[in-house]
């Protein structure tokens, strides 16, 4: 199969970004141009709530030029997507639809979840290095210009993942509204870290053994540029000809020139735009490995700098200044919470995520690590803080991935339905925690409130309606037959362990007829699975025109 191109687009808090990719089957995936425009969206949103129109008309010109670059290269297909500033804007539906007028482009608004999910996939195109680092106790830490989430592995299985605090430009719209020296203003970042560190430390943290540190976004690579600089310097010989000059592959197509050159070099100071070449060199370097000590030796050495100092040594401008600072003191206090004695940088973007989902999905990629297993080791890690965690548990999932697949040619739903059903299970009774007699709505609102990495909005409601209505009347004119068939599968799996002894582990369902037969050579009393499967019967006959039926097998 022929090689083509694909783009993504970050419309993000601080910059506009689109990488061009080209994909194959055969080769994978690899990225030939990348733009970039800083845009200061996030500052709007996050002091006024809304974006105004100056920065939506600049957005457009801009995203106009994207689409003018990509007819230029031939792009066959395109994501766009939009994070925290786009989502957290009262008025994001009129940008939106403004964007769609004036420049073709349809941009999703992703979630928190979405957002990291997309980031840790593009760590895991790194597969041999990411493999080998999650071995031990690692943590990934996501400093955005809108927030800041941790992630901790343990053994490579994903223990949580939280949206711990604000980002840096968050951070930097409270301080600008005080009156701070520098010294006090790195006092009130630390302190803002440690009131949210020290709960997730409880929480998460306990006696888990963090080795490594995993950093993702645009400061902890310049960060990482300057600790290999000094690195330089320190030692005896230095390398000939000093920095390499970037080079930009492009493919055979025409047309990005000029647009491409004034969208990624645009040095309008109005915008706050940080040193382009600075980012895009640390970008360019994929294996970057430092050790903590050598950490805080770049952190003291920027924290002793004045701003002007801090511009000529990290090859930044003005406006940067303040994002790079509060970014190394988050990330400074994440390291002495964690003890983490390495910090690598992948030097990924959202744009390398957007491309990695798109490539999965079109088989021009394969992923050695299995995604579907870190969420639900994330639903399940749910699970065990609700005191729901338990061999039931574990049962009636298994059951109900069994059903799903029993069921497959009836139930006209799609694989990643049965992801969610699994989810279903395992947190459907999570709820208890709260209330044993509202637990189908207190489930319901634990998982509305709780982030589960790789979900939609869409599909955590999907999951929360599911186990809501597991234990609730089901609601026909509130909820989709998409839910209702999640939601019959989960009362039948649960059913078929009432008695919590799991005693239809082993057992086979197919598909006779009109019947889903649960055939079980258990020769125990099943009295009250068989009750219950009943019970449940005519709800699941109803949705899918199919009667579940148990049949004991007895020994002569």
């Amino acid at each position: 199969m022929a090689n083509h191109l694909f783009a993504a687009i970050d419309v993000g808090s601080f910059e506009l970004e689109m990488g061009i990719y080209e994909m194959s089957p055969k080769n994978g995936m690899r990225q030939i141009d990348h733009l970039r425009h800083v845009i200061a969206l996030g500052r709007e949103t996050y002091h006024t709530g809304k974006i105004s129109y100056r920065l939506v008309d600049e957005m457009c010109r801009v995203l106009a030029d994207f689409s003018r670059i990509m007819k230029g290269y031939q792009v066959e297909a395109y994501r766009a997507c939009a994070t925290s500033a786009m989502r957290e804007a009262i008025n994001n539906k009129i940008i939106l639809d403004q964007i769609q007028v004036r420049t073709g482009i349809q941009v999703r608004i992703i979630n928190n979840s979405e957002q990291r999910f997309l980031s840790y996939k593009a760590i895991a195109m790194k597969a041999a290095e990411f493999e080998k680092i999650i071995q031990k106790g690692t943590a990934i830490a996501d400093v955005g210009f809108g927030s800041t989430q941790l992630s901790l592995f343990d053994k490579e299985s994903l223990v949580t993942t939280q949206n711990i605090v604000p980002g840096v430009l968050k951070i930097r719209d409270i301080l600008s509204q005080i009156q701070v020296s520098g010294n006090m203003e790195q006092s009130i970042v630390e302190e803002i870290m440690d009131h949210e560190l020290i709960k997730f430390r409880k929480l998460y943290l306990k006696d888990r053994d963090i080795k490594n540190l995993i950093g993702i976004g645009d400061s902890i690579m310049i960060l990482m540029r300057y600790a290999r600089e000094l690195a330089k310097r320190e030692s005896p010989v230095s390398a000939a000809g000093g920095a390499s000059s970037e080079k930009t592959e492009v493919s055979k197509a025409s047309g990005k020139s000029e647009a491409a050159d004034k969208t990624s070099n645009d040095k309008t100071e109005k915008s706050g735009k940080t040193d382009s070449a600075a980012l895009q060199k640390s970008a360019s370097d994929h294996t970057n490995r430092i050790t903590r000590e050598e950490f805080n030796q770049v952190y003291e050495q920027l924290m002793g700098m004045s701003p002007s100092r801090i511009q000529e040594e990290f090859g930044i401008n003005e406006s940067y200044v303040g994002i790079l600072v509060a970014s190394a003191i988050i990330y400074m206090r994440i390291l002495q919470m964690t003890g983490a004695e390495m910090v690598w940088t992948p030097g990924i973007r959202l744009c390398d995520g957007i491309a990695a989902e798109y490539a999965q999905e079109n088989r021009c990629l394969k992923f050695t690590h299995s995604f579907d297993d870190d969420i639900l080791a994330a639903a399940r890690n749910m699970a065990k803080r609700y005191r729901c965690g338990n061999s039931h548990i574990q049962n009636v999932e298994g059951l109900a991935a069994q059903m799903f697949d029993a069921m497959k040619k009836h139930h006209g739903l799609a694989a990643r339905d049965q992801l969610l059903l699994r989810i279903s299970a395992v947190l459907y009774g999570c709820g208890k925690y709260i209330s044993m007699r509202n637990f189908g709505y207190c489930s319901y609102e634990i998982i509305m409130a709780t982030e589960i990495i790789g979900l939609s909005h869409e599909e955590r409601e999907t999951v929360a309606k599911v186990v809501r209505y597991y234990a609730e009347p089901f609601e026909y004119d509130k909820t989709e037959i998409h839910s209702a068939k999640l939601t019959a599968m989960l009362r039948l799996a649960v059913a078929m362990d009432a008695s919590y002894k799991q005693k239809l582990t082993g057992c086979r369902m197919v598909v006779r007829g009109d019947e889903l037969v649960i055939s079980t050579s258990y020769e125990g009393d099943l009295s009250l699975e068989n009750m219950m499967i009943q019970t449940c019967a005519p709800f699941f006959e109803e949705i899918f025109g199919i009667t579940p039926v148990l049949k004991q097998k007895r020994r002569v």
